[in-house]
């Protein structure tokens, strides 16, 4: 007994002696886990709250940015209609229709306004409150004088501002002011704004946005139903976390068309500004998502460093596991960060291509608005022309038929129905003016544009007595180009030319066509010049006399030529006149027309 005891003594002592340093590595391999996984915890836990007030006051800055850029769109759009009402109550033919109760051009001259100005709509009431003229046909002869907006205006000398809500559920947005003579109550004009559409504009981002007026009232919103209510009352149509959810997600939803987007409920920033204009306020409720997101994604990367930190302990402890778990956990790793690329390389991409299709939609849009105000305003200004040598011609033609001279009157009511076929080509012309395509660019002869306006304003030219000096030369100037919008351009060249030197003697034009690396056609007189030639070719911009133009020549004609692919360019002369210059592209033999068609 005591023997055996003795043999198994040491053996036992030994094992005992070999297993006591692996216990001793499991408990410091078990108290360095539970240590790195405290430590862990611990980064990830901080990590959270500090970046996630980070990232709430970044989402909160953008959104104050963003407010204060509602609250600037909203000032803007009101300061700049807010003026309207002065300008048209001064308008000579407004003043004048009412005077003379003659209201059948009126309508289109406030349509012609209207596309330029960017309003809803204007409308011009009579003294007595009846509608006499509106961009809308369909209001003339209402009666609107128990409305707001007429019975303010004849109170107070200025533009006053109403706003309402008609049966209609939207509100509407007017300035109005009186049109009076010689302190003579003339009328009322009224335009109305469409501040309706700034709410497009907000909508792109996770934000439900309201206006409210000095009482509270809800005026805008991206959610239609909180309109006519205060905030209180928008929000008991449902709890607060689910009204304002439903508002986020549906501006939401317009901007990306994700219809599963994720919210936080009532985890959202309020913001609010005040907008210096009777007592307005602009409210904004901003959602968290991006917040968590953001915090979701450095989280992931830090806990992928702590895996990563943990697979190399492993690695330490066996190498073949170790290092087939960290090939593993590298491929994953780099799949992971791959795969998130690739995700938001494909969501960018996409993001793009809607921004790309949006904007080039609402660039059509605009550019056939525009062609289109042109082509409205151009019809009366580009037919008065031949109108003024109709009448000359008639009145030579009264003439000669009192003196029995019956075959040159002949001859007059032959150029008078030539120039009635010229007002058919320019109404045509014009109907088709606002697609701006190359459809009619024909080889064109400059020198023959030249000629036939020249033939268009020969009564005008015969009758002021004008000295045209005209240096063309003897070959052919061929360029790309619709003739007919070419003598367009030219004709209000030499139109204007004419009215620069009707109070000069003598009266010199000079025209020259020359060519080099372009055709060059110059319009040179010796009257007074240009003092502003940086607004020269803005629309409306004139330095005639009320009722003798709307300055619509030089714009249109700077367009027309831009669309020839050429320039139209002014300056002031050495010493004296102005000079006018257009500048095309020369069609070298062999140029092939749009479409794919050879030149002629």
């Amino acid at each position: 007994m005591s023997a055996t005891d003795t043999r198994r003594g040491p053996t036992a002592v030994a094992r005992r002696d070999s297993q006591e340093p692996k216990r001793r590595r499991t408990w410091v391999l078990r108290i360095t886990m539970v240590l790195f996984l405290g430590i862990a915890v611990a980064v990830i836990w901080i990590s959270n709250i500090w970046l996630t007030d980070r990232f709430t006051e970044s989402t909160r800055n953008r959104s104050e940015l963003r407010l204060a850029l509602y609250s600037g769109s909203i000032m803007s759009e009101l300061q700049r209609h807010s003026v309207v009402p002065l300008l048209l109550s001064r308008d000579p033919v407004l003043i004048r229709s009412l005077e003379q109760d003659d209201f059948t051009s009126t309508s289109q001259r406030l349509i012609s306004y209207v596309e330029e100005i960017g309003a809803a709509s204007i409308i011009l009431l009579s003294r007595e409150g009846r509608v006499v003229a509106a961009t809308d046909r369909q209001r003339i002869s209402e009666l609107r004088s128990s409305d707001p907006f007429f019975v303010e205006a004849l109170r107070s000398p200025d533009t006053v501002f109403t706003s309402n809500e008609p049966e209609t559920g939207r509100f509407d947005f007017t300035f109005s002011r009186r049109i009076e003579v010689e302190n003579r109550l003339l009328g009322v004009i009224l335009v109305e704004v469409d501040l309706a559409r700034i709410v497009d504009q907000w909508r792109g981002t996770t934000e439900a946005v309201f206006l409210t007026n000095s009482t509270g009232e809800i005026i805008l919103s991206t959610e239609p139903r909180w309109r006519g209510r205060t905030e209180e009352e928008a929000l008991e149509l449902e709890p607060a976390p689910s009204a304002i959810e439903r508002a986020i997600e549906a501006t939401g939803n317009w901007a990306f068309g994700d219809q599963a987007a994720m919210f936080f409920g009532a985890e959202t920033i309020r913001l609010e500004a005040r907008i210096p204009f009777r007592g307005w306020r602009i409210v904004s409720y901003t959602a968290y998502a991006s917040v968590r997101e953001r915090v979701n994604g450095v989280l992931a990367l830090e806990i992928m460093g702590f895996a990563l930190l943990l697979a190399g302990g492993f690695y330490v402890l066996s190498r073949r596991e170790r290092l087939k778990s960290a090939v593993l956990l590298r491929e994953s790793a780099e799949l992971r960060r791959l795969n998130a690329r690739l995700q938001r390389e494909i969501a960018e991409r996409q993001k793009a291509e809607k921004n790309l299709e949006e904007a080039e939609q609402s660039l059509a849009q605009s550019q056939k608005l525009a062609a289109l105000g042109e082509m409205s305003a151009a019809v009366s200004h580009e037919l008065n022309q031949p109108l003024a040598a109709m009448k000359t011609y008639l009145a030579g033609a009264r003439l000669l038929l009192q003196r029995r001279r019956f075959e040159e009157a002949g001859s007059s009511f032959q150029r008078i129905d030539d120039l009635i076929e010229r007002m058919g080509a320019i109404t045509r012309q014009l109907k088709s003016y606002a697609r701006k395509g190359g459809d009619a660019f024909e080889p064109v002869d400059l020198r023959d544009a030249l000629k036939g306006a020249i033939t268009m304003m020969e009564p005008q030219l015969r009758t002021m007595k004008v000295e045209i000096d005209q240096s063309l030369p003897r070959r052919p100037v061929m360029v790309l180009a619709d003739r007919l919008r070419l003598e367009q351009v030219i004709i209000n060249l030499l139109r204007n030319a004419l009215d620069a030197v009707k109070e000069i003697e003598p009266r010199e034009i000079d025209l020259i066509i020359a060519e080099g690396d372009e055709a060059v056609l110059t319009v040179r007189d010796n009257g007074q010049g240009i003092e502003d030639l940086e607004n020269l070719f803005e629309p409306f911009f004139t330095t005639k006399k009320p009722g003798d133009g709307v300055g619509l020549g030089l714009a249109i004609s700077s367009g027309i030529v831009s669309d020839l692919g050429g320039r139209l360019t002014a300056r002031n002369g050495e010493t004296c006149g102005a000079v006018f210059e257009i500048r095309l592209p020369l069609l070298a033999a062999g140029d092939a027309r749009p479409g794919g068609q050879a030149a002629e």
